[in-house]
């Protein structure tokens, strides 16, 4: 999960995104999305700043050290995710939704 936020952070104009909107990138609950990033923030990997229009919206940026990490990570991902999908073809079943996946 830790990798899927901040992955969608990155993909963010700004880089930032409202905890709501994080939740449902993340497929997580609000208070699961909450405490996933106040791991982040004690790992310097994020950061929350309030909205300046909506004194109750809160975003969420990445940090430096965030946007480092996930660099870092990113080959070591996409790898497990293409080799993942490769095993996946050998199931009958599953090679039909790769293919689309992969398309």
């Amino acid at each position: 999960m830790e990798y899927t936020v901040l992955d969608a952070l990155s993909r963010q104009d700004g880089w930032h995104m409202r905890m709501r909107q994080l939740a449902r990138a993340a497929a997580l609950s609000s208070s699961a999305t909450t405490r996933l990033v106040t791991r982040l923030e004690d790992r310097g990997l994020l950061t929350r700043i309030l909205c300046a229009d909506d004194r109750r919206g809160i975003y969420t940026e990445l940090t430096p050290a965030g946007q480092a990490l996930l660099h870092q990570a990113r080959p070591t991902h996409d790898q497990a995710l293409a080799e993942s999908l490769q095993e996946a073809t050998k199931q009958p079943e599953l090679d039909g939704l790769v293919s689309f996946l992969q398309a």
